[in-house]
């Protein structure tokens, strides 16, 4: 099959690209930035930038999958930013798909377009989207999946959303190393009890339920129209697997802690005096981290196992035992 790939030098889409590849696909990547790898037959680049430019009839043509994973994410940012790289690239990518009579596509969404200022423990898709306004990337994502899942229309486009839950694994760019970054340089904190669990989800996991999702709408033809929160079935407690992972490389333990209280506040003050100044690097603290650090958040995977047929591949354990040799490098 010809399949597209959104965002494919990023770490979620050069993983699926590969695997696609090797299963003997013809893939095309996307992105805005030239790709590292040599092309090939198999896996061609393209460097495009999908807010500004409509795609060519030469890529899209004969495509059977769309798979768009590229997206602004992170916490700090001006909207419009946000607004363009993830809803007006999504709206281009979706009248794309019609006018060429692409038959899938599948948007990577995000846990955080269900964010709420309370905790969540095995959140169902049943969940409302969150009106909070704390996270620029947690509105503009939601829209954008709202906006894939209405245009769901069997014979004619399939679409459905993922939801992975905090990827992670060997070349992250940026969960793991921020957090080993910070700790080494003693301006980590434990927020609140540190008894909060959450669902990290490893990249192998994360491509194979891409993969599921594929082969799935291939076979049902009416499958579509819903999200799906994508995670490892393995909660755990954030505070002590990160303190496993500081001692798995020869790191002291993290026992500073700040209560949930003062980091909301100093959240909430940091991000008055960033607006205020049109300061652009990310503060060191916002009231949409805070919650993430402090409540719990993870989530059921029974609707991908039933729909999509789900099933992590690889359990906390395992993955972490493979990933210490590259987390010793960080």
């Amino acid at each position: 099959m010809k399949i597209i790939v959104s965002g494919g030098t990023g770490f979620l889409g050069s993983s699926l690209a590969q695997s696609l590849s090797v299963a003997g696909h013809e893939v095309h990547t996307i992105g805005r930035k030239p790709a590292n790898t040599t092309a090939s037959k198999k896996l061609i680049h393209h460097t495009w930038d999908l807010s500004k430019e409509v795609l060519p009839l030469s890529i899209l043509s004969g495509t059977d999958v769309f798979f768009h994973i590229a997206a602004k994410a992170g916490v700090w940012g001006k909207y419009s930013e946000f607004y363009n790289a993830n809803v007006v690239a999504t709206e281009k990518i979706l009248l794309a798909c019609q006018s060429t009579k692409i038959p899938r596509l599948i948007y990577t969404s995000t846990p955080s377009v269900v964010f709420s200022e309370k905790s969540i423990l095995g959140g169902s898709e049943s969940l409302p989207y969150g009106n909070t306004g704390f996270s620029p990337y947690a509105e503009t994502k939601a829209i954008a999946e709202q906006a894939v899942l209405n245009s769901h229309s069997p014979g004619k486009i399939q679409t459905v959303a993922l939801r992975p839950h905090l990827v992670w694994g060997k070349d992250d760019p940026h969960l793991l190393p921020r957090v080993i970054a910070r700790h080494k340089t003693g301006k980590l904190r434990i927020i609140g009890s540190g008894q909060n669990q959450v669902d990290l989800t490893h990249i192998d996991n994360v491509t194979h339920a891409h993969v599921c999702a594929m082969h799935e709408m291939i076979k049902n033809k009416t499958l579509g129209g819903k999200p799906y929160f994508i995670g490892q079935s393995e909660p755990v407690f954030l505070w002590r697997w990160l303190n496993q992972i500081f001692q798995t490389i020869d790191l002291p333990p993290l026992t500073k802690t700040m209560s949930f209280r003062n980091a909301y506040l100093l959240g909430c003050t940091m991000e008055k005096i960033w607006n205020v100044l049109r300061i652009k690097k990310e503060p060191p603290m916002t009231r949409f981290v805070a919650c993430q650090l402090a409540h719990d958040h993870w989530f059921s995977n029974q609707s991908a196992e039933q729909d999509l047929g789900y099933i992590p591949i690889k359990n906390m354990a395992d993955a972490l035992e493979e990933t210490k040799s590259w987390l010793s490098s960080l």
